[in-house]
């Protein structure tokens, strides 16, 4: 099976970083760890703005359960990294985020991968219904499913 390139397209949500000159590794690019932050910070910029996600007093966050990312492309410093995001299924506590990475806006994907998040009351890190004001802020960004 031929693996598909991601497009910009395919991803509603968009923002773009900057990479740091301690992203890099001896190697010359940015060192696969420093992905997931790009993944990472791009969810919870989007929860905190869009959602009214409270990361210090709020009752509810969202615990990772898993994390995915398939390496596709080297990034480097200094260019720009644009994060682009979609949702692809929410249910009553976990939602998962399916991402990619580009090499700035105009270059090639460097990585896609995916992040569930399932949301928990803050003291008992039992699993609650995801607050209305995120599942506002993420169904827009709902991909229809497909069927092979």
């Amino acid at each position: 099976m031929a693996r598909q390139i991601p497009q910009r397209n395919d991803y509603p949500h968009s923002e773009i970083s900057q990479s740091r000159w301690k992203d890099n590794d001896i190697y010359g690019h940015v060192n696969n760890i420093e992905y997931y932050g790009f993944f990472d910070s791009a969810i919870n910029r989007l929860l905190i703005s869009e959602g009214g996600l409270d990361i210090h007093n709020g009752a509810v966050i969202g615990i990772c359960a898993e994390s995915h990312c398939e390496f596709l492309g080297p990034l480097a410093f200094p260019n720009p990294v644009e994060t682009r995001l979609r949702i692809g299924h929410i249910g009553s506590s976990s939602v998962r985020y399916e991402l990619a990475l580009f090499d700035g806006p105009d270059g090639q994907a460097a990585a896609t991968g995916w992040f569930v998040h399932v949301f928990v009351d803050r003291d008992t890190r039992r699993p609650v219904p995801i607050p209305d004001s995120i599942r506002a802020a993420l169904t827009p960004l709902l991909i229809e499913p497909t069927t092979e």
